[in-house]
């Protein structure tokens, strides 16, 4: 289980490098003593589990986790203060240590981070499972869960005027709302009812009960207008599949 240690205090770091000597099943891949340091070596790392410390002079641990890019590691907080410990579980860090260190309850800990990494693989192996079976479509009257941060809407499906790829992301345009979606425009599309979706080109998908005007476009392609969004480009081989659907 490749670790890093994150902790301004040398010899703190120097004393739980000692405890985890105990636990042939970790191994140390690196340590830091402020948050740039630990920014510029985990990603560089990619250690499994970080033992991190949270008072730190330049950034404190929880804006180590602010910054920190996806995907990310299991936290386990070593502090010598309690008062931060409603906290740490809000960021999802899996257990929280007081300095100093007891052997017992660093064990309790890496059994904890050993469990937790067992329920992944077994998520994985069901999610690798439920991946070769096709998704079922949604129909237009459903509703669909939509998050983006700390904002949730229920939306009906045919309230969905627009899906946009961004990267490996989908924007999603609904009500003046465009929140981005951590899904490839190619899934949300095979979840969209296709009596109302259509591929308009490479990076859009559009309802076509929102479009209130058309026009032809240069290379045979189409351009339309959306209801309350913005205008969509069909693609030449896209306007063509758009023509036989609607029989124009």
């Amino acid at each position: 289980m490749k670790t890093v240690l994150i902790d301004d205090e040398r010899l703190a770091r120097e004393e739980l490098r000692r405890l985890l000597g105990r636990h042939p099943e970790v191994e140390i891949a690196g340590e830091a003593g402020n948050v740039t340091e630990a920014l510029r070596i985990i990603p560089l790392l990619r250690p499994e589990l970080v033992f991190l410390d949270i008072e730190m002079p330049d950034r404190n641990g929880f804006d180590l986790l602010a910054a920190l890019p996806p995907p990310h590691p299991e936290i386990v907080f070593v502090t010598a203060y309690d008062a931060f410990a409603l906290r740490a579980f809000e960021v999802n860090a899996l257990d929280y240590l007081l300095k100093p260190v007891h052997p017992a309850r660093l064990a309790e800990a890496l059994a904890r981070v050993g469990r937790r990494r067992a329920e992944a693989g077994e998520e994985d192996d069901a999610r690798s499972g439920a991946e070769s079976r096709p998704e079922p479509r949604f129909r237009a009257d459903d509703q669909v869960f939509l998050r983006e941060g700390d904002r949730c809407w229920f939306v009906p499906v045919r309230e969905i005027l627009l899906l946009e790829a961004e990267g490996n992301h989908t924007r999603v345009w609904f009500r003046g709302e465009k929140p981005l979606l951590p899904r490839a425009l190619a899934a949300m599309e095979a979840r969209m009812p296709e009596e109302l979706f259509i591929r308009a080109n490479r990076a859009q998908v559009v309802n076509r009960a929102h479009i209130v005007d058309v026009e032809p476009w240069f290379s045979g392609g189409l351009k339309a207008s959306l209801r309350d969004g913005p205008a969509v480009e069909f693609s030449r081989r896209q306007a063509g599949v758009f023509r036989e659907r609607l029989g124009l």
